[in-house]
């Protein structure tokens, strides 16, 4: 007969189930209710066991819709410039993005030099949440030059941009300069992606060029730094 606590039997229990694939990374684990009545314990217990399989990493909780087996981290090659799709291609998961701003504004000071147009032409203004299955993993706010795609939709950035841009308006994307900081999420970031406003992120600032010169975006990219992991070679000069 074990002596450990019943939180601790429950999150061996569940840890079990984990490793031996009866649930899978990206399931959702069993509700607290449900999980009350398997196990016939009470909610602090089974919260307590659920906090425990989160400090090792084996759960996330997700505010507002539940408990789910952590996935492996997306892979973001910084010297492959590929969209959020082509990025997690191989791994055949569901993904969707949640447009909340879709809007033309007039270019500030700022926005026109960094998108080469003229002080108060019209731009488009974009924010959206990036999600794997129902799990928020970026927020994307980006600015483009409406001359260049007057024809944008809402439709079209609930999907992939570098799709519209290259199949639609046969166009060629050259690169992208990206430069990566650390910062604290403001109420926002916190609030969409479910995260501890404490706790500091990586935010991705960059501009991406067409093959002519022209600068198609402006894009700020706030990312789950336990959901990424950025790689890149770097090699010695002899």
């Amino acid at each position: 007969m074990t002596n450990k606590p019943r939180y601790r039997q429950i999150a061996d229990t569940l840890r079990d189930r984990v490793q031996r694939g009866e649930l899978k990374p990206g399931d959702a684990l069993p509700t607290e209710s449900a999980l009350q009545e398997e196990f016939a314990v009470s909610r602090v217990t089974v919260r307590q066991a659920l906090k425990q399989l989160t400090q090792e990493a084996i759960i996330e909780s997700i505010q507002g819709s539940g408990s789910y087996v952590k996935e492996e981290r997306v892979n973001y090659d910084i010297y492959q410039l590929t969209s959020f799709y082509e990025k997690l291609a191989d791994r055949n998961v569901d993904t969707h993005s949640d447009v909340r701003v879709f809007e033309a504004i007039d270019a500030s000071h700022e926005l026109a030099a960094t998108l080469e147009v003229a002080e108060g032409a019209k731009i488009w203004h974009v924010k959206r949440v990036r999600f794997i299955k129902q799990k928020p993993v970026t927020l994307e706010e980006t600015w483009m030059p409406l001359t260049l795609f007057p024809d944008l939709t809402w439709e079209v950035m609930e999907n992939s941009k570098y799709h519209f841009i290259e199949q639609v308006k046969k166009l060629v994307i050259d690169r992208s300069e990206q430069e990566i900081v650390p910062i604290m999420p403001n109420a926002e970031m916190a609030s969409l992606l479910s995260l501890d406003a404490s706790q500091p992120i990586l935010e991705k600032i960059s501009r991406g060029f067409l093959s002519d010169g022209r600068v198609f975006e402006y894009s700020r990219n706030a990312f789950k730094s336990d959901d990424y992991k950025f790689t890149l070679v770097a090699k010695r000069r002899p």
